[in-house]
């Protein structure tokens, strides 16, 4: 599709030359029977300019290239208006043009706002000072827990403020999906106060992509999943099942800053040997969850009754396993898992996640290429 798009918008440009050479007499041309003025024969060829150099930026992935995709598409329906008989097959063209921008900018948009919530996000934050991490600082937790911070290495550490990660994905959409979307994520979290936000690009299939964020700030949780960067398809916020929903995902991601759990608002309690029940609560909003550990100190699992969307009626059972831990920044995490639903029909395990980065304690917002520049593939397995 994309080298379909660049294609049109080359040989459209160039169409429009001719407009130019017909009016200043350098060549004859049957495409157009009227004749063209010198004046309206240099806003051909304008618009022509204003083609390529909207290919070009649409070729170096610009963030921009919209703007002039836009003005060219509009300055060439111009010129077919008033050459309506020979050029009005052009308005095809100038169509698709100026829809592809529309999404372009919808895109740009949705992205920019994105990337002023993460700004917030940093701002609003506090740096957690203090002592380095001890034993003595962890003896009030449930053994397993304090089994389970020793083990990953917290002891001598700084406690974390803010976290950058880069997940690749496997998705599926729904219960009776066969094949898996795979593609990459950000995240963004503060601990104090307890937030995140988390951002996706999806191609559905070959034509349609959706982008989507997911966030929890000031007790509050907020999605919202736009097809084509422009129709909002889902849209949840203002809602107490959501707002808990999101702070248990919070809860169930300190797997990854184990140094959260030590967090005032978060309350231990102990259910056996290896697991406990942790219960966070801010601004109103609570939740809880269990983490499940092995003999050796190693996160096994999260399990807790949550809310799958603001339809349901009755939380449901959602699972997070881990399948592989390793070492980063000095921190065992783990950086593969999988997430389940419990459903009335049996099991539905709809994402499996890899760690690719994880930072701790940033001075400032990481640069990336675009907040929404990470897409998804779909991939038959």
């Amino acid at each position: 599709m994309r080298i379909a798009f660049i294609i049109l918008i080359g040989v459209h440009g160039i169409i429009h030359v001719f407009g130019f050479l017909k009016a200043f007499n350098i060549t004859e041309s049957n495409a157009i029977s009227q004749s063209i003025s010198k004046s309206i024969g240099l806003i051909w060829l304008l618009t022509s300019i204003l083609f390529v150099f909207a290919l070009v930026q649409f070729v170096l992935h610009s963030n921009y290239w919209w703007l002039s995709g836009a003005l060219s598409a509009m300055f060439s329906q111009l010129l077919i208006f008033q050459y309506w008989s020979d050029t009005k097959f052009g308005t095809i063209a100038n169509l698709i043009i100026l829809m592809a921008a529309i999404m372009a900018y919808s895109h740009f948009s949705f992205t920019n706002k994105i990337l002023e919530e993460r700004e917030r996000l940093f701002k609003n934050s506090q740096t957690i000072g203090g002592k380095r991490i001890s034993k003595e600082s962890i003896s009030e937790l449930p053994l397993t827990v304090q089994k389970w911070l020793i083990n990953s290495g917290l002891i001598g550490q700084q406690r974390i403020s803010n976290v950058y990660l880069v997940q690749e994905l496997q998705l599926k959409m729904n219960p009776k999906q066969t094949n898996w979307n795979n593609g990459k994520a950000e995240q963004y979290f503060t601990t104090q106060p307890p937030a995140f936000n988390w951002s996706i690009n999806t191609e559905m299939n070959s034509v349609l992509t959706a982008v989507g964020r997911d966030k929890f700030v000031d007790g509050k949780g907020e999605m919202v999943i736009k097809l084509q960067s422009l129709i909002k398809v889902a849209n949840a916020e203002d809602d107490q099942k959501i707002n808990e929903a999101s702070i248990q995902r919070f809860l169930a991601e300190i797997v990854w800053f184990p140094s959260a759990s030590l967090s005032p608002y978060i309350r231990w309690e102990t259910v056996d040997d290896y697991s406990a029940k942790a219960t966070i609560e801010y601004k109103g909003t609570k939740g809880w969850g269990v983490f499940h550990f092995d003999e050796n100190g190693n996160f096994k699992k999260y399990v807790a009754m949550r809310y799958k969307d603001a339809n349901d009626v009755e939380p449901l059972e959602w699972t997070i396993i881990a399948t592989k831990n390793e070492v980063r920044n000095g921190i065992k995490i783990p950086i593969e898992c999988q997430a389940s639903w419990t459903l009335e029909d049996g099991i539905w395990t709809w994402l499996k996640i890899k760690i690719v980065d994880i930072q701790y304690n940033l001075k400032e917002i990481p640069m990336t290429n675009n907040a929404y520049s990470l897409s998804f593939r779909s991939n038959t397995k």
